[in-house]
């Protein structure tokens, strides 16, 4: 798998990707990596990658032009081109579509040959009007309100563009295997009050870790990647690595003991110094049953919706009570 980066602070990604498990990922050829530097796309002698947001208000916005220049030469013209075509025509309404926004209120209008910071995909009808709203259609939009889908014209191998952002999808373990099984993965991370709103006809993938706030993409996207790249097969020592954890099979794990077996009072339970792999097993199966119901009962709902729970399971829940 290669994962590229692209943000206003690459060096973050020095001290992570290069210990422990990422670095061995990368040391046994299942993982490339590259950080990019954003401001190796701009063009003012400040290297300036945000300005002041239309409407005022305190903070900065990222700008989209070194965005979309970085998009271009990192993955390729023709694969904005055809987001750009699909997506805003599409999903945002360009051309007085019959997906445009009804009021004016609930547009940003941009007439041809203005100044917007993006390239211009107007079409060269002169009294054409762009409009970016703010409510695409939904059938072309994920639930996290942004494209999923590979435009026309971008194969499903292409390399899929991930941004962090609050109104994104919230990441979980299944989300991470789904993105364990892309070849590519570009991750745009923003900083300071947001990104400009426009970039985000680039997405492929918006997600969000959770209800709280971050210095910066950067350090979001590192939870993910390292999430993400523990799935790849090879990456973990033990085959089973991935698959016997919290939240894979649907419960929280069973606790772990290791030598000595007996600190400072405390003993490691009896059953799992028997060698009795049975018992064993039965033993941690109900440990995360118990864990899951006191910590996460949420997750034992889902698990029992599914139709996951065996009789044993019911009758050692029904014990707990």
């Amino acid at each position: 798998m290669l994962i590229e980066t692209l943000s206003t602070f690459p060096h973050m990604y020095d001290s992570v990707m290069g210990e422990s498990m990422m670095k061995r990922a990368q040391e046994k050829g299942l993982l490339e990596f590259r950080a990019h530097d954003l401001r190796d796309w701009t063009h003012d002698r400040h290297r300036t990658t945000d300005d002041d947001p239309y409407g005022g208000g305190a903070g900065l916005v990222m700008k989209c032009e070194p965005i979309f220049e970085a998009v271009e030469d990192i993955l390729g013209k023709e694969i904005v081109e055809a987001k750009l075509a699909s997506t805003v025509e599409e999903c945002r309404g360009i051309s007085g579509g019959a997906r445009q926004a009804s009021s004016a209120a609930t547009s940003t209008e941009v007439e041809p040959g203005e100044d917007t910071g993006c390239p211009d995909r107007a079409s060269s009808a002169a009294t054409e009007t762009v409009q970016w709203t703010v409510s695409p259609s939904e059938d072309c939009l994920s639930e996290s309100g942004y494209p999923v889908a590979s435009p026309p014209g971008v194969s499903q191998s292409a390399p899929k563009i991930v941004f962090l952002a609050p109104q994104g999808r919230t990441f979980d373990d299944a989300y991470a295997t789904e993105l364990a099984a892309e070849e590519h993965l570009l991750f745009i991370c923003g900083h300071y009050e947001g990104i400009d709103e426009r970039v985000y006809t680039l997405a492929d993938h918006v997600i969000s870790l959770g209800d709280y706030v971050l210095t910066s993409g950067e350090l979001a996207s590192m939870v993910v990647i390292d999430a993400v790249v523990r799935k790849i097969p090879g990456v973990l020592g033990a085959a089973e690595g991935p698959i016997d954890e919290s939240f894979t099979s649907g419960l929280l794990e069973y606790p772990q003991y290791t030598r000595p077996a007996n600190f400072r009072g405390m003993e490691v339970p009896a059953v799992l110094l028997s060698g009795n792999h049975g018992a064993v097993a039965r033993w941690r199966r109900e440990q995360s049953l118990a864990r899951t119901a006191v910590a996460r009962p949420d997750l034992l709902e889902r698990f029992a919706a599914a139709g996951a729970l065996t009789k044993a399971d019911h009758t050692f829940l029904d014990s707990l009570a």
